[in-house]
């Protein structure tokens, strides 16, 4: 039997990334985000605390970077969500180069997309924005075979928000359209 838990968001666990933002200064920011989802094929949906720091430069600039974190910096990218842009230079949290867009790109980041902001909501303190993906950078080995990322080797590692605890991807499971496929004849027998 089901219970009723009321209303809450329960579509975590969600991929966790770290947000890289340059001002019109041309400071950087670090900012760890785990509200991230797709909207389209080519656009993709940022939701950040509008009290966050890096919101000032998203602003500005309508650029960023969203870098995809894996097990081997996860504590650095947890730093970046600990700390406030304001009151700390977290410039040197990573090694970095810019990306063809000029936005930041985190080395060991194993796939980063710089982003342009086309729109911006405000709903419930938070300010939401659609990007559309300029550039996508993989690290070559965790490309398959069609040279389109292959996540059974990246492994991002999840962010689960009721408990505050980050997951680690699991094993393929089956494959998409041929498991509803065998499902569906057997169904129809």
């Amino acid at each position: 039997m089901k219970q009723n838990i009321g209303q809450k968001l329960a579509l975590y666990p969600t991929p966790a990334t770290v947000v890289g933002t340059i001002d019109n200064e041309g400071k950087l920011n670090w900012m760890l985000v785990a509200h991230v989802g797709i909207v389209s094929h080519s656009k993709l949906l940022l939701s950040v605390h509008a009290v966050h720091h890096s919101v000032k430069a998203i602003d500005e600039t309508h650029r960023l970077s969203i870098n995809i974190i894996d097990e081997q910096f996860v504590a650095q990218a947890d730093y970046t969500g600990t700390v406030s842009g304001a009151k700390t230079d977290k410039s040197k949290v990573f090694e970095y180069h810019l990306g063809e867009a000029g936005m930041p790109v985190i080395e060991q980041s194993p796939l980063v997309m710089e982003c342009e902001v086309i729109d911006t909501y405000e709903i419930d303190g938070f300010k939401n924005y659609i990007c559309s993906i300029l550039n996508t950078y993989v690290e070559e080995e965790m490309l398959d075979d069609k040279q389109k990322p292959d996540y059974n080797k990246l492994k991002p590692v999840l962010f689960e928000m009721p408990t505050y605890k980050y997951l680690r991807t699991g094993d393929i499971i089956g494959d998409c359209v041929k498991m509803g496929k065998a499902f569906g004849e057997n169904l129809n027998k």
